[in-house]
């Protein structure tokens, strides 16, 4: 498996590249945004480690411009920012996951293994529920015949609905199925992000289709 690791801090991108190739990966280094995105365009990755704070181009437009191109890899942003509109802010221009420094080695690999599990995985036919469709080949939703635009981690939401309907799904279910966290203080994201899906599947319709369960969490069901 092949990971490029976008830090301009060579010791960190040092002890990243020899840490994660002593656990199987093979790991190529760019010291700047307009490297990464430069790599990661004439390269194949099967995930991106990137860094926010980066010289020429900082990470979320190294992000954002990767994602414009439609060069979906797997993104892990690496950053000293912790706050919940910095990770909101990642994760709505296509960014993956997050993890904040300092931070666990074990987790770092922990989270790339699952990232890169999860882009592997055949996702298999098109996905109905009520007058919703979903393409988990084109990352496509569509809503009575209307096509609704989704981030990236919008779309991972949805998709986790969908497959899960008429379930009470917890947040912390969410957040370890579609984040891969599984600590509390992540999940005020997840009503964020709730909040976008709903204003974007709901809002325009008499039938909503994302309720509320009291005490638990989330559902997708027709009432």
């Amino acid at each position: 498996m092949r990971i490029l690791v976008v830090e301009d801090e060579k010791k960190v991108s040092t002890f990243i590249q020899r840490g994660l190739g002593e656990e199987g990966f093979s790991v190529d280094v760019a010291f700047d945004g307009e490297e990464g995105v430069d790599k990661a365009e004439n390269q194949t990755f099967d995930l991106i480690l990137m860094d926010i704070m980066l010289p020429k181009k900082d990470g979320l437009a190294a992000i954002k411009e990767l994602r414009d191109k439609q060069i979906m890899t797997p993104v892990l942003c690496l950053t000293a920012r912790d706050s919940v509109d910095d990770k909101v802010t990642g994760l709505d221009i296509g960014a993956d996951d997050y993890l904040a420094k300092p931070f666990a080695f074990a987790e770092l690999v922990a989270r790339c293994r699952a990232l890169i599990r999860r882009g592997s995985k055949d996702r298999g036919a098109e996905i109905f529920f009520a007058d919703l469709r979903l393409d988990p080949v084109a990352h496509k939703v569509w809503r009575s015949g209307n096509e609704i635009d989704l981030t990236s981690k919008e779309y991972a939401l949805m998709e986790y609905f969908m497959r899960h309907p008429n379930q009470p799904l917890t947040r912390a279910m969410i957040a370890e199925n579609v984040w891969d966290y599984t600590f509390d203080s992540f999940t005020n994201i997840i009503d964020v992000y709730v909040n976008y899906l709903r204003n974007k599947i709901d809002r325009d319709y008499d039938k909503k289709l994302i309720h509320t369960v009291r005490g638990q969490g989330y559902m997708l069901k027709e009432l």
